[in-house]
């Protein structure tokens, strides 16, 4: 049998369909040899979710998203989304769908597991979507705080300029430079100190030192105890002398003590004095001599 020309280029046509067909949903994520199982979410807001969007849970890539309706007879009442996962896949009740948005565009649908051990979605089910603020939403609530930020900073700027453009701000520069230049003179002063002076100043203190430990140890050889004895009996010889100084016993004693013998000195010093003085006064009351003899008077007839 013979098959014509336009019989093969029919059959040539249908096949690459066919394979146009599976290609476009391979490239959709959508696995035609595999049985998968669709439930739907409603979004208030769809946030530019796209068909063929992956759908993760726990951040593990779990089925698609395989449709998108909106309905145009109740507008405001949301969008429907159909998403097809792996069948046999069990989705617990209190399971939630979340919408994040990426900061280049896009955005990804994310379930929340639930954590009910028992009860489970059917297949069909609508899952129910909650709100997510993810990073935009973040970063819209932060635009606020930013401009006022940024309203700060420009107040600040302009604070600075002023500050900058003061003429004293120069003469403060320069006494800065003077003040730095004195403390690098300073610290150059103190460096030829700590290098010179101070290593002198350790010797001297060193030799000090020595001569301290020599004379302690020249202080340890002496016979210390010998000496405080000898000054001890010095100390008893004069308690002993100054008792009998009081003591009226001796002649000394009863010098200093005998108010009767210090009179009777008194009267014999002042009277010796006293005959000194009319010795001086008349000496010819005293002293008679002559170089030639005496004279006999002679007699009258």
């Amino acid at each position: 049998m013979t098959i014509s020309r336009e019989v093969k280029i029919g059959l040539a046509g249908i096949i690459a369909l066919v394979l146009l067909f599976f290609t476009i949903k391979f490239l959709q994520g959508i696995s035609l040899f595999h049985v998968q199982d669709t439930y739907y979410i409603n979004f208030r807001n769809a946030k530019a979710l796209a068909k063929s969007s992956p759908v993760y849970a726990d951040g593990y890539n779990v089925g698609i998203v395989s449709d998108i309706r909106y309905d145009y007879d109740n507008p405001g009442s949301g969008v429907i989304v159909e998403i097809s996962v792996e069948h046999g896949m069990r989705i617990p009740q209190g399971t939630t769908a979340v919408l994040d948005e990426a900061m280049l565009g896009g955005c990804t649908l994310n379930l929340l597991m639930g954590s009910s051990p028992v009860e489970r979605y059917a297949v069909g089910d609508t899952i129910p979507s909650s709100n997510n603020n993810g990073l935009m939403a973040r970063a819209a609530e932060m635009i606020p705080k930013l401009q006022e930020t940024i309203t700060k900073v420009d107040t600040l700027l302009m604070t600075l300029n002023r500050v900058v453009g003061d003429p004293n701000i120069q003469l403060i520069l320069a006494n800065a430079e003077s003040l730095t230049a004195n403390l690098d003179r300073s610290s150059q002063n103190l460096t030829n100190l700590l290098e010179k002076d101070i290593p002198q100043m350790a010797k001297t203190f060193d030799t000090a030192g020595q001569n301290v430990v020599q004379l302690t140890d020249k202080l340890n050889q002496l016979d210390l105890q010998g000496t405080m004895s000898k000054v001890d009996g010095a100390l008893a010889n004069v308690n002993q002398m100054t008792e009998r100084l009081n003591s009226k016993d001796n002649t000394v004693g009863l010098l200093l003590n005998d108010t009767a013998l210090y009179g009777n000195l008194n009267r014999t010093v002042t009277g010796a004095a006293n005959l000194v003085e009319d010795l001086k006064a008349n000496p010819k009351r005293y002293v008679h001599f002559s170089v030639f003899g005496r004279k006999e008077k002679k007699t009258q007839p």
